[in-house]
């Protein structure tokens, strides 16, 4: 196989349904070199790589490697050509072992004895890029970091001299994105070519050398990093300036919405998860869960919300005691949730999009008549969500898996506050949001705080805790460190208190 010294895509346009994903995109990459794809959810990046990896065909245009035209049919074509992807979501087999993983990936796995064999290269790139991953343990063992690093070992063993890594901070602790920015380095002075798909534009400043803005399916700039910032490459993402600190107006607290008093919740394991957590949540605030993943912040908005059962202590919703009882019940009693995982928890995928508009709210009476659900109402109120929350669809006949991931979490996000909930339980918000429609959502929450609404926020951008909240809890192994007012000057400890290293 030809080591791959310079990569083109000229003039690809791939159209869904009649609308442009793409539209006559330009692109290259040589070696030694990061290229950020940067644009708002669903301006295309991915689908453009995912025509790079070969899982979809371009309707018109060419792909070049080192001068020459290629095809590239499906995956393992682009892996033969040299190229490797690190999907978002990765794919990855659970209960297997790293060494099983890898092994059922690599391209030249032998049959006899396999593991023995690709243990040895497994150590070797291990060693050599300072991975530092056990490849007995099994995949759900593992941090979603080390995870990542076995994605890009199993690219790099089957010879991948241009990596493509979509979104690949989105599920890393602070940690874990300085490992990875290492990491890059070191296959960027090997000569290694990267594609960086991301929103975040301080990554794409740190980490890349040129970028290349999308905007509804076409390119709309391109600059070295060195040459543009921050606003500059926001303005050309959406179009207008961005504003980057948020203003949260003093608001009075009103009466007292959410009392959890003293809860105990057990894990997926059956160990606790949550032990003696304790607080209260008041109309016109917003009360932020601050944490390292996996500290019980899951857990918890579970527990509030009725998908998870409380061993024992109560909670409350306006002096109401909904301790165990169901989602439904719950959310009748004025509690709205956006879920963490969105496509898992937070939508049907395989329903239109106005059937996902009234999911949790079908049985109100202003969208069903007894066994009978009132379509017309249904689809306007559709129509308003996705005008308001700036979904980007061709129709409210879209089935919902074809909406890009930012676009589902504008959906139940508008869905989640349509009925001006009393409380609303918003896990990670605006987790894997462009810039644009970040500003945008983080203002709706404030708009509901100042209308007389609770919001209980899980986040663990610490930016977004620091802009948008009133006072935030910071959780660690299922137990609160410290509940902290916003100006509180022991917020610079915050850090200590997320390692569980400091209590107050």
């Amino acid at each position: 196989m030809e080591k791959i010294d310079r990569l083109e895509m000229k003039a690809i346009s791939k159209l869904f349904h009649g609308i442009h994903a793409n539209q006559n995109i330009n692109l290259s990459v040589e070696s030694g070199e990061i290229v950020g794809l940067l644009g708002e959810n669903g301006a295309g990046k991915t689908t453009l790589m995912n025509i790079l990896y070969g899982l979809y065909q371009p309707d018109s245009g060419q792909i070049k490697i080192n001068g020459k035209n290629v095809r590239i049919n499906n995956p393992v074509e682009s892996i033969r050509s040299g190229i490797g992807m690190v999907h978002q979501h990765f794919m990855l087999v659970q209960n297997h072992s790293v060494i099983e993983n890898i092994a059922l990936s690599y391209k030249n796995t032998p049959f006899f004895f396999p593991k023995i064999k690709i243990r040895k290269k497994v150590e070797q790139f291990s060693k050599k890029f300072d991975f530092h991953i056990d490849p007995d343990k099994k995949i759900w063992q593992l941090s979603a970091g080390e995870q990542q690093r076995v994605e890009i070992i199993k690219a790099l063993l089957n010879g991948a001299d241009l990596l493509i890594l979509d979104e690949p901070t989105s599920v890393l602790t602070p940690q874990e994105i300085k490992d990875l920015i290492s990491i890059l380095r070191q296959l960027k002075a090997k000569g290694h070519m990267i594609i960086f798909i991301s929103h975040k534009l301080d990554e794409i400043m740190e980490i890349c050398d040129r970028v290349i803005v999308l905007q509804k399916g076409k390119i709309v700039g391109s600059s070295n990093t060195k040459d543009t910032d921050k606003k500059s490459l926001a303005r050309m993402m959406v179009g207008r300036d961005i504003v980057f600190n948020t203003l949260k107006e003093k608001l009075s607290k009103g009466k007292k919405t959410l009392s959890v008093e003293n809860i105990n919740v057990p894990g997926d394991k059956g160990l606790l998860a949550l032990k003696n957590i304790s607080f209260e949540l008041f109309k016109n605030e917003i009360f932020g869960i601050a944490g390292v993943s996996g500290n019980g912040q899951r857990e918890l908005a579970e527990a509030i919300t009725g998908i998870r059962p409380i061993s024992s202590g109560k909670v409350k919703v306006n002096g109401k005691d909904i301790t165990n009882k169901s989602a439904r019940h719950i959310y009748d009693n004025g509690v709205s949730h956006v879920p963490e995982e969105r496509i898992r928890f937070g939508i049907a995928p395989g329903l239109f999009l106005y059937d996902n508009a009234i999911l949790k709210q079908h049985h109100l009476k202003k969208f069903s008549k007894g066994y009978f659900l009132k379509y017309r109402r249904i689809k306007n109120h559709a129509k308003t969500i996705i005008n308001k929350f700036k979904v980007s669809t061709h129709s409210i006949n879209n089935q919902t898996r074809n909406l890009s991931g930012g676009n589902i979490q504008k959906l139940i996000l508008g869905r989640g506050v349509s009925e001006q909930p009393q409380l609303l339980v918003a896990s990670h918000p605006t987790y894997g949001l462009d810039v644009g429609a970040t500003e945008f959502l983080r203002n709706h929450l404030l708009e509901l705080r100042k209308q007389g609404s609770a919001v209980l926020l899980f986040s663990e951008d610490l930016e977004e805790i620091f802009e948008l909240c009133d006072r935030v809890a910071v959780i660690f192994e299922g137990e609160f460190m410290a509940i902290l007012d916003s100006d509180d000057k022991r917020f610079s400890d915050i850090g200590l208190m997320m390692a569980g290293s400091k209590r107050i």
